[in-house]
Order: C-alpha cells, then sequence, then structure tokens
C-alpha cells in the first residue's frame, strides 16, 4: 500500500485530516501575536534594570503613586462594567419584542464604530465648561456656573459608559434572543407576573452569559487609556493603571517595569474573570444556553 496513503489514513483516525490542519494559521497567529508577547514580556519583568530578579514588583507595592492605581482603576472599571451591564438587559429584552429590530440595533452600536478618542473629543464638545450642554443650561438660567463633566471621574465614566454599552447590548441580545420565549409564555399561563418571569426564568437563564458579558466588559473597561488622558484628570483621581505603564515604558523608557506593571494588569483581569465564572454557578447550574427547539 502506498505510504502516503497510509500516513494519511493515521492522521484522519487521529483526527488529523485536511480540515483539522486549517487552523494552523490560526494558531500560528495566536502563538505569534498574543503568546509570545505574553511570555516574552514576563521575563522581560523579572529583569529590573537594577536589584533582583522581583524589584520591580518590590517597586510597584513599596511606592503608592504605583500601587495605588490598581484600586483607581477598578474603582472607574467596575461601576462602568456593572451600569453598562445593568443598562443592556432591559434594552435587549424589550429591543427583541421590537420589529425594527436590526434599525435600532445598528442605532446602538454606531459608537464602537467612532472610536474613545472621537468620543472623549465629543464629550469635550458637548459637556465641556463652554460646551452645548453646559451653554444650554445657563441659556434658561438652570445653573449659575458651569457643571464640571470632564477632566475628572465623571468623564472617564461617562465614556467608558458610552464605548461600552453597544458591545454589551450586542452580547446580551444575543443571549436574549436564544431564550424559547415559550418558557416566559408558560410562566404568564401559569399566573406568573412579569417581574415573577423576569426574576425566576429569565434572569437565570441569561446568568452564564451575564458572566461572560461581566468578564468581557470589565476587561474592556479596565484597559482604559485614552478616556483617562483626555477626559480625566491623569495626575490625579484617573491615574489608572496602564497610564502608569505608559510612562514607565515611553517616558522613563524602563520596559522592564512596564512589562511587570502590564502583567499586574493581566493578573487583576484574571482574578476578576475567574471570580465571575466561579460565582455564575451560585445562581445557575444548567447548560450555559437553551435555544429555541
Amino acid at each position: 500500500m502506498n505510504p502516503r496513503l497510509c500516513l494519511r489514513r493515521h492522521l484522519r483516525e487521529r483526527g488529523l485530516d485536511g480540515v483539522t490542519l486549517l487552523v494552523l494559521p490560526a494558531i500560528a497567529c495566536i502563538l505569534g501575536l498574543f503568546v509570545y508577547p505574553f511570555l516574552y514580556g514576563l521575563v522581560l519583568s523579572f529583569h529590573p534594570k537594577s536589584g533582583g530578579w522581583l524589584a520591580n514588583y518590590t517597586k510597584f507595592f513599596s511606592e503608592p503613586f504605583l500601587y495605588t492605581t490598581i484600586g483607581i482603576t477598578l474603582w472607574i472599571a467596575i461601576p462602568a462594567t456593572l451600569l453598562n451591564v445593568v443598562l443592556s438587559v432591559p434594552v435587549a429584552l424589550r429591543v427583541r419584542k421590537m420589529h425594527s429590530q436590526r434599525l435600532l440595533t445598528t442605532i446602538l452600536v454606531i459608537p464602537i464604530t467612532l472610536g474613545t478618542v472621537m468620543v472623549a473629543e465629543g464629550l469635550l464638545t458637548y459637556l465641556g465648561p463652554r460646551g452645548w450642554l453646559n451653554r444650554t443650561l445657563e441659556f434658561f438660567a438652570l445653573i449659575d456656573d458651569p457643571i464640571q463633566l470632564t477632566h475628572n471621574y465623571w468623564g472617564v465614566m461617562l465614556s467608558l459608559v458610552i464605548t461600552g454599552f453597544p458591545f454589551t447590548f450586542l452580547l446580551t441580545l444575543s443571549y436574549v434572543t436564544g431564550i424559547d420565549p415559550s418558557l416566559e409564555q408558560a410562566g404568564a399561563m401559569l399566573g406568573a407576573r412579569e417581574r415573577e418571569r423576569f426574576f425566576r426564568i429569565l434572569l437565570p437563564l441569561l446568568a452564564p452569559g451575564l458572566a461572560i458579558t461581566l468578564a468581557l466588559a470589565f476587561v474592556q473597561a479596565f484597559t482604559v487609556f485614552p478616556s483617562a488622558i483626555l477626559l480625566g484628570e491623569p495626575a490625579g483621581p484617573t491615574r489608572v493603571i496602564s497610564i502608569v505603564a505608559y510612562q514607565a515604558a515611553f517616558e522613563q523608557y524602563d520596559y522592564s517595569l512596564a512589562s511587570a506593571i502590564a502583567m499586574l494588569m493581566a493578573g487583576v483581569q484574571v482574578v476578576i474573570i475567574v471570580a465571575l465564572l466561579a460565582a455564575r454557578t451560585l445562581v445557575f447550574r444548567g447548560p450555559a444556553s437553551t435555544g429555541k427547539g
């Protein structure tokens, strides 16, 4: 028998046919663009400019100006994430019942196409001290002094909500539309009110999907950078950890310290994600999706 045919049959029996080999380019991209940079940064973080192999991490946790950025970033990212997910649930439940679902979805996801920098510039124009909002309120004599909504905590928060809501909405809508409507109709026939149907039927079925949505939305919010600089106060209340990493790499040219900060960012995100995925089992232990039939 032809040795090549024997080799093909042997590989096919082990699940390595021609179709399976098509994933090799994708694996190569993941290894080259994600795995290798991560491992390189991890190794680089243990080679500081001076001191022992843990000098970068010791320096970070010994200087309040550095380690407090973790709490500042969490104080911004967690409320923005929760607000986006909480808002996305009722909107998704409402949109799925509308006939013009595609049009409304397109309108709601427009901020994704704008980018964080353009959204920040727009918020500066609308919400700045001489922006349209303050001018309108002053014109109607509703305020005496401009409302400070930029260059502080609230400016960054608004930017994260505007740019993050479309992302969480699309994910939530995909989970909501995957729930069989007959389940909710059966609850209504048995006398369950709308509030009871939501908390006893929809929410338990949405819990696995919402946990994943929370995790992804948190990662997006935790890595905030342009908004914290353009709309916040990067030397004060909105000095997030990504700013510290940027300054270490491109102002101090200490790439080893910057890598250590990036590893700490990744560590915090992993801890939050693991906690979210573990907590979802407390609400629902069934399959991740229900399907419609």
